[in-house]
């Protein structure tokens, strides 16, 4: 019997290595001819149901010994996390209460953006010994935002629109499923795509895919960047400068990823923890755990990719230069030292904050985002928000708005947005200043970026991320 066979029996995960050598003494020792089929599974739910009477079989004693060793386990007593800002949902709060219950969790933080999402709530941080948590990074793994500031007048964004507008029009696509035809090029796709079966799988869809951004939230824009004094580690002076901003993903191979090994990590999740559902962790030595740390790191090395196409395609259309720049993943899982000891830190939804670490952390469009430089604080695991936080769900955004009305008063504000839908207006985020203020000890506000001209996903595709 194999290792799925043996766990849909109940034998838990850390148990099925006993379990497979009792199986193969018994049929070398003759006790189980015919050992296969019905006889099999009988022979180990037998032990399953009463351990203490195999306590000391010359076969089934050490499967017994583990089952009763991982049924007297201790109760794993919760860890404490902080927040930074107060409005933040009940939902929220109770996610992040759960993630606390981890067995291998050893530090946690809510950002002032938190919201609920799947597992670990959009917002959450949590550190973990030797374990991923495929949820706890996210379906859209190392959705990623980037900036790049480029040459041209701040006032051309007023003389030459046209020549801005017809830049995102054709330099972007949107949607999900969305691909460039013909395909993109980038050093990305000469990686090793074999390192996991799904990464194989999806390779020549995330080609396909290169270069273009998902529905929900992803957007790409252009504003004025604005620094009050010269910043050297940005490499610009103070003054205003046209920047563009993108915010997309690992697509759909990252959304196959996480799905995968989602449910490989579900499938071995011991019986005891089963209330912590998409919670469910890998050990970061398993295989299962070594096959997800290369995928996921592979997808991150495509999202960074991703953006470094569309501003590619979008600069060259506008006949552009870049000049600086600075781009972050959320969504992601990093190895890093904590409180003296190596351990796994998830981001989910949270821009990374360690002290000098340039980010970006965006409102809506209608709000600025801002260029920031991490505190590095303990407490956060080096984490600041990763944007707004939205403070009602898309059905209820598109219950209350009309795009179109929200549309027109934008464009009176000096803000064009060229596509976009009901679910993505600025009411439906909160207040990016108070978020900002609420975190002012995590990071330092560099620059802050405008919004002018605007392009998000406007087919009514269903949120990817």
């Amino acid at each position: 019997m194999n290792r799925k066979q043996l766990q849909k029996l109940g034998v838990p995960p850390d148990c099925v290595a006993a379990a497979t050598s009792a199986l193969g003494r018994a049929a070398n020792e003759g006790t189980g001819f015919g050992l296969k089929g019905a006889r099999a599974k009988k022979l180990v739910a037998d032990v399953l149901a009463e351990p203490t009477g195999f306590r000391d079989d010359p076969i089934w004693g050490a499967l017994a010994a583990e089952l009763l060793a991982e049924a007297e386990a201790p109760a794993h007593k919760p860890i404490d996390y902080r927040t930074w800002g107060e409005e933040i949902d009940d939902s929220a709060h109770a996610q992040m209460r759960q993630a606390c219950r981890v067995p291998s969790a050893v530090g946690a933080a809510l950002m002032p953006d938190a919201h609920l999402g799947y597992g670990l709530p959009i917002g959450g941080v949590l550190a973990c010994e030797n374990a991923v948590i495929p949820y706890a990074v996210g379906v859209d793994i190392a959705c990623r935002m980037k900036l790049s500031v480029i040459d041209l007048p701040v006032d051309s964004l007023t003389k030459r629109r046209n020549l801005y507008r017809e830049a995102l029009e054709r330099g972007t696509k949107f949607g999900v499923g969305v691909e460039h035809t013909p395909k993109q090029q980038h050093d990305v796709m000469d990686r090793d795509w074999s390192v996991t079966r799904v990464t194989r799988e999806k390779k020549d869809k995330a080609w396909k895919q290169l270069g273009t951004s998902g529905s929900g939230n992803h957007f790409v824009e252009f504003g004025v960047l604005t620094l009050g004094e010269r910043d050297e580690q940005l490499g610009l002076d103070a003054g205003e400068h046209v920047a563009l901003l993108s915010h997309s993903g690992s697509r759909g191979a990252g959304a196959a990823v996480c799905q995968t090994y989602s449910q490989i990590a579900q499938r071995l999740l011991p019986k005891r923890h089963a209330e912590l559902g998409r919670l469910a962790w890998l050990a970061l030595d398993s295989p299962e755990g070594q096959d997800y740390w290369a995928a996921m790191n592979l997808m991150g090395e495509y999202a960074a990719a991703n953006h470094a196409v569309i501003h590619r395609l979008v600069t060259k259309l506008l006949g552009a230069q870049v000049i600086a720049g600075v781009e972050n993943h959320h969504n992601f899982a990093w190895k890093e030292f904590h409180g003296g000891r190596e351990v796994v830190v998830h981001r989910k939804g949270a821009t990374p904050a360690g002290a000098g670490v340039l980010g970006v952390i965006p409102g809506s469009m209608a709000d600025p985002a801002f260029v920031v430089r991490g505190r590095g604080v303990a407490e956060s695991f080096d984490s600041a928000s990763h944007g707004a936080g939205r403070r009602m769900s898309r059905r209820q955004a598109r219950d209350t708005y009309r795009f179109s009305a929200v549309r027109k008063d934008l464009a009176a504000q000096g803000v064009e947005v060229l596509a976009a839908g009901s679910d993505e207006v600025p009411g439906v985020y909160k207040d990016i200043r108070s978020v900002m203020a609420a975190q002012q000890d995590l990071v330092e506000v560099v620059a802050r970026f405008d919004p002018r001209v605007v392009r998000m996903c406007g087919d009514g595709s269903r949120a990817e991320d």
